[in-house]
């Protein structure tokens, strides 16, 4: 039974959550445009921790979404998971970013492309399938009106994130679907990180960097 502490900082979501065997016990988030990782994420850990009635010596692994996302949220989710991970002796996991995300978007048939918002028209982007199966690399690219077209000509594409705002702004194409008001959560990190956990995909905690994907930009 594996008990696993999910952090997920990469947007202005500041998410924890406390999973068991790939469910969630308890969870705590707060989305907030001003950045409250650094007052909240402890704080947030401690009360998971204490509703599930879990002690920290009794986790059986640390996961944290990796990116890419904000340099800020990241350096912060990524430093808090590698302090536990070190403190507390237990195996160290990350998720991608875009892979949290999609995990939201339930369809058939049809293509799924995590957006987030990298700042002016240009976004983090990848591509899965409707089983959640990773189809094309990540990518910061800048957003225009052929963006996605071979995505978008053979099927329904469902775009979910922050940065599906800037799409929907000049995406016409009939078969484009946006889901805007949703941000990457603790909650849907719990079954990626068990899965890990299982066939112990880990991280070198000493070595773990978060994955920036572009140079630093503050926010």
């Amino acid at each position: 039974m594996a008990a696993i502490l999910c952090l997920e900082t990469a947007t202005t979501n500041c998410s924890v959550a406390i999973s068991v065997d790939g469910k969630i016990k308890a969870i705590r988030e707060e989305n907030n445009q001003k950045f409250s990782h650094a007052e909240k994420l402890h704080v947030f850990i401690d009360e998971v921790l204490k509703e599930a009635k879990i002690d920290k010596k009794n986790l059986d692994a640390v996961a944290v979404s990796k990116g890419p996302g904000s340099y800020t949220g990241l350096r912060i989710g990524v430093s808090a998971a590698k302090g536990l991970s070190f403190a507390l002796d237990i195996p160290l996991i990350s998720t991608f970013t875009l892979e949290v995300l999609a995990q939201q978007v339930e369809c058939e048939d049809c293509f799924i492309i995590p957006l987030l918002d990298a700042r002016r028209m240009e976004v983090y982007s990848s591509v899965f399938n409707s089983k959640k199966e990773q189809i094309r690399e990540t990518k910061a690219e800048i957003l225009n009106e052929n963006s996605f077209l071979d995505f978008l000509d053979e099927g329904k594409t469902i775009f979910i994130g922050d940065g599906a705002v800037k799409f929907e702004a000049i995406c016409k194409h009939k078969n484009a679907v946006f889901q805007k008001d949703f941000s990457p959560s603790s909650a849907d990190m719990a079954s990626l990180a068990e899965a890990k956990f299982k066939i112990n995909d880990i991280e070198n905690v000493a070595y773990f960097e978060p994955y920036y994907l572009k140079e630093f930009m503050l926010g």
